[in-house]
């Protein structure tokens, strides 16, 4: 009785399944996508090429020369499919890049595959891997044993490689491409003992499938509406590159105007507009042979992320992707204006980090936009990326050891010619980056819950300092503390501030919270209690910022107020005629509304003249005092005391 072949009729099935299921799920975009189809063809191939051998030899006498290509392709292709899985699993750990850059462990690796090359080029003229005997029967020749000595040293070299790499990947898909190598180990020893079945490729097609449902999923990586690759992944793939320094380049392109083409077109032109972008940027990644990963990460974000040795092609690609989205798009008997930002970034010399990578992304905006394709490198300094991915530690550091520190900035009362109130704002010096913007740490603390603890910080250095015997003879009337969105949507907030307030003696009064337009804008129910709560108790309120957002004037109305804050944006007035009627109409309505006004940002003479004549109550600036530690705030007032 022959071999038996019906474990490869079955692979045959399973590899075909598995190619069929990898089209219709539109996994054939990428390149890893397309090296996993192509190792599928591979085993489909192998597999016939191991049905005709077993065919052949099964007919018995006769078809020698089919024998001996069916027999021949099938060793040489069994061969190479251990070698093609670790390229594969060099691809998913993203190490492909450093394997290209060590010529010795290239030659180590193709070595053994050179030397099964070569014997069954051989075997062509002198049959040493394989004969056919007296029979015509496929026999095992004297050299046969370097196959499989090849293929052990494939399957220790490929289990150490993925061990090496093993924490580029998450467990699941670690598992999953280590389930292989036992798979095809045991295959190898149930064909010695059960010499008539021939199953390593069953078992190869296991291991494919196992692959294809544990690791090659869309669901994970693809955008189903764009068919780029999705945030996770670029998330996932930017991380895990940045871990194996591999060098690359990605061309961010950002839809500023997304959010507004949105409320314009509704969801469904929308998402055609994302598809006519993505359509251009897989036939440019295409046309120009880039072999790039293609992303759409949200919000009209799209990215390119480019490979060596494709570097020279990027500002290319970059400036036709900018001529492309500056014309108008024509949707609908519409034709639309893409407003743009897009931007090539070099890693890892320009960020080294996927969290700062994500955060620069996201401030590309429309304060960035000049219709030129902009460079990374010229808009941050790589300190800034630096500090981007720094700062949670440094400001959990910071939070420990007391590196915080409270600046007060005088406010001066216009009617009384003298400072009735000063504003505290928080500083932090770090030893590395000196001192860090507001708008950095503010920003980052929010993100990750650590406001709650400043804004305790702060509150508390506050009352203290009104609770002292110097500022008791400053003749102040309050401070002022800002109040971050996150902190007015803790449910305890009022109660936190009462109690600080009790707890040092200050008078309610001698408080004022100053929130800003941005949360002003929520209705949640919690900061609406929690305004109202404090408001009733004695505390002050002030609208920071004001004239910096979009402002809805009935909520506005709304809230118990004391204060209005103009921005010092307001202060530009003196080159802007049509900024000082905006002004005018401003002060008067706002005093219609029976509520006072300190203006922000004055630091000329002509400025404080100008704001003293329309009447505002208060006014803030450089012009009197830039902000400064509590002892130089309270040298300034002793000296300044009216």
């Amino acid at each position: 009785m022959g071999k038996i072949a019906y474990f490869d009729y079955c692979a045959f099935m399973v590899f075909a399944f598995v190619m069929a299921a990898t089209v219709m799920r539109k996994m054939t975009r990428g390149k890893l996508n397309r090296y996993f189809m192509c190792m599928i063809v591979l085993c489909l191939v192998t597999t016939v090429a191991d049905i005709c051998a077993v065919s052949f030899d099964n007919l018995g006498t006769g078809h020698i020369v089919g024998k001996h290509i069916a027999h021949t392709l099938y060793l040489y292709l069994h061969s190479l499919l251990t070698p093609v899985y670790i390229i594969y699993i060099a691809l998913q750990t993203d190490t492909a890049h450093k394997f290209k850059k060590n010529h010795v462990e290239q030659v180590i690796f193709a070595l053994p595959t050179l030397i099964v090359t070569v014997l069954m080029i051989v075997n062509c003229f002198h049959p040493i891997v394989y004969y056919l005997d007296e029979n015509e029967m496929y026999t095992r020749g004297d050299a046969f044993f370097v196959l499989y000595a090849v293929a052990a040293f494939y399957i220790i070299y490929g289990i150490a490689y993925l061990y090496k790499y093993r924490n580029t990947l998450s467990k699941r898909r670690a598992k999953a491409l280590f389930a292989l190598f036992p798979l095809i180990m045991t295959a190898v020893v149930l064909q010695m003992i059960f010499s008539k079945h021939v199953i390593e490729m069953f078992a190869n097609a296991i291991g494919i499938l196992f692959i294809a449902m544990l690791i090659q999923r869309p669901e994970e990586r693809m955008d189903p509406e764009t068919g780029l690759l999705k945030l996770s992944a670029y998330a996932d793939d930017m991380k895990r590159a940045f871990m194996n320094e591999k060098p690359m380049q990605i061309i961010m392109l950002n839809v500023v105007n997304y959010k507004s083409l949105q409320d314009m077109l509704g969801y469904d032109a929308t998402v055609d507009v994302k598809k006519i972008i993505a359509e251009k940027m897989i036939s440019l990644d295409r046309r120009r042979g880039l072999g790039a990963e293609l992303y759409y990460i949200s919000d009209g974000k799209f990215r390119f992320v480019v490979e060596e040795p494709h570097f020279n092609m990027v500002e290319k690609v970059a400036q036709e992707m900018n001529s492309f989205i500056g014309k108008d798009l024509a949707l609908n008997q519409m034709d639309l204006n893409l407003v743009s930002c897009i931007c090539i970034t070099k890693c890892p010399e320009d960020i080294d980090d996927m969290d700062a990578l994500l955060a620069f992304g996201e401030d590309l905006n429309a304060k960035h936009c000049n219709g030129e394709v902009l460079y990374a490198s010229n808009l941050y300094t790589k300190t800034y990326y630096d500090l981007r991915r720094d700062i949670d530690p440094i400001i959990e550091a910071a939070l420990a050891n007391h590196k915080f520190e409270v600046y007060y900035q005088p406010i001066y009362f216009v009617k009384e010619g003298c400072f009735r109130s000063a504003e505290a704002l928080l500083r932090l010096k770090d030893e590395k980056y000196g001192f860090i913007p507001p708008d950095v740490f503010i920003a980052a603390a929010e993100k990750s819950g650590a406001i709650h603890r400043i804004g305790e910080f702060v509150l508390e250095e506050v009352c203290k300092f009104i609770a002292s015997d110097s500022f008791k003879q400053l003749g102040l009337d309050y401070i002022e503390i800002n109040l971050s969105v996150v902190q007015c949507m803790q449910s305890n907030m009022a109660q936190k501030i009462l109690e600080m307030v009790e707890k040092y003696h200050i008078r309610p009064d001698q408080i004022n919270l100053e929130i800003t337009e941005t949360a002003a804008s929520y209705s949640q129910k919690t900061m609406m209690d929690n305004l109202l709560q404090l408001n009733d108790a004695g505390v002050h309120f002030s609208l920071d910022d004001y004239g910096t957002g979009y402002s809805n004037m009935k909520r506005i109305a709304s809230l118990p107020l004391y204060l209005v804050k103009l921005d010092k944006s307001f202060t530009d007035v003196e080159d802007n005629p049509r900024l000082q009627i905006v002004l005018e109409n401003t002060i008067r309505m706002i005093k219609a509304m029976n509520l006072q006004i300190v203006v922000e940002g004055v630091e000329t003479e002509n400025l404080v003249k100008q704001f003293s004549d329309l009447e505002c109550e208060y006014i803030q600036g450089y012009y009197y005092s830039k902000p400064v530690p509590q002892d130089e705030f309270v040298k300034f007032m002793e000296l300044n005391r009216a």
